[in-house]
């Protein structure tokens, strides 16, 4: 089973989670790697990672959506990242990779942050 689900809206590529736990290295490796392919997908002009439904993420899945930051801002691929409940956003906080990722409430407010900042 795939780690994310993909869908593709205009020149938007949105990524949703399957698990509601990421914990596993296993599964933690495979959303990483199709991450990196959705970025690389010819189509993925703008990137919205929506974390509706996930309750708790490992540091190792931080670190791959650090890295994720990194190749997007080098492809100039915007990427917002929303949905994050509480918990999840309070580590994003604590870590101050608030500062680093642009974080919004809700898949709405993703497209118009992309919209009004867009590249």
């Amino acid at each position: 089973m795939p780690a994310t689900n993909v869908e593709h809206r205009n020149e938007i590529a949105f990524v949703y989670f399957n698990d509601t736990k990421i914990l596993d290295s296993q599964r933690i490796e495979l959303a990483g790697q199709e991450l990196r392919e959705t970025l690389e997908d010819k189509d993925t002009k703008q990137l919205v990672l929506n974390f509706r439904g996930v309750t708790f993420m490992s540091s190792a899945m931080i670190t791959k959506l650090v890295v994720l930051d990194r190749n997007c801002k080098a492809k100039s691929v915007p990427l917002r990242l929303c949905g994050l409940v509480p918990s999840v956003l309070d580590v994003f906080k604590i870590t101050n990779l608030n500062r680093l990722f642009k974080i919004c409430d809700s898949e709405e407010q993703a497209i118009v942050s992309l919209d009004s900042k867009g590249r």
